[in-house]
């Protein structure tokens, strides 16, 4: 569905770029027009959001951008390229540059009240965890809480259900968000322990959204502030070298 849906959506964005260039001696007006009348006919064609459509690195190709979805398509829309761009004078993935900037904006309306935070006073890194309560690896994560925080690491932890809702791991997330301690009732969750709480507005749904559109497939999901991907449990000292590593790549 990826592949086809950024393939559709690539079809149209040529149509885009054909009609600005055309349009050019009509007025700025007139290609704004078009391209809000393109972009709006893609989300409601596909169900997503086009937030970009632009010439890529290399010539011939435009990048499709939807989120944190990326592709390629030859300027008549006939060909498509579901892969990374790598600059290979540079080694940087130029492909994931676009990927980091959809993870920073579907994060950027969250607050730190809208997260359950374990943070140390002196804060050299900060991330976002999307977790799930009954995930394995999310439990071992969190079992190194004491060692993240002595080495600097902040954690702001959203929910992300992997089954989705209506599953235990859902109601459970529910129930941690509406306790009076959810910091204790996340920790005492993740050893295994049945939370119940009177139900409250909770942000969940919310979360999982967002986790939707940061491109998480899986739990933990490690968003660096820089909006890097780290998929999956590293213990607390390689996590750390990590996030120095991004840090210094700027």
């Amino acid at each position: 569905m990826r592949l086809t849906s950024l393939a559709m959506v690539a079809v149209v964005g040529m149509t885009l770029v054909t009609t600005t260039a055309c349009g050019a001696d009509s007025g700025k007006a007139g290609a704004k027009g078009s391209e809000a009348e393109v972009k709006a006919a893609v989300a409601e064609r596909l169900g997503i959001k086009v937030e970009d459509i632009q010439p890529s690195p290399v010539p011939g190709l435009y990048q499709v951008v939807s989120g944190t979805e990326v592709g390629y398509v030859s300027a008549d829309g006939r060909f498509y390229v579901d892969g990374d761009i790598f600059d290979m004078e540079t080694r940087v993935n130029l492909t994931d540059r676009s990927r980091r900037d959809g993870r920073l904006a579907a994060l950027a309306g969250v607050r730190e009240e809208d997260a359950i935070v374990f943070a140390p006073q002196d804060v050299k890194y900060t991330i976002t965890v999307f977790t799930a309560v009954d995930c394995g690896y999310c439990r071992r994560l969190h079992s190194e809480m004491a060692e993240l925080n002595r080495l600097g690491v902040k954690v702001r932890y959203l929910m992300y259900p992997l089954g989705g809702p209506g599953t235990n791991s859902w109601q459970q997330a529910q129930a941690v968000w509406c306790s009076a301690d959810r910091k204790d009732a996340l920790t005492r969750a993740k050893l295994g322990e049945k939370i119940t709480a009177k139900p409250c507005k909770d942000p969940v749904a919310a979360q999982y959204e967002i986790g939707r559109e940061a491109g998480v497939s899986a739990t933990p999901a490690i968003v660096t502030e820089g909006g890097d991907l780290i998929a999956g449990y590293l213990p607390a000292p390689r996590l750390v070298e990590r996030l120095k590593m991004l840090a210094g790549q700027g």
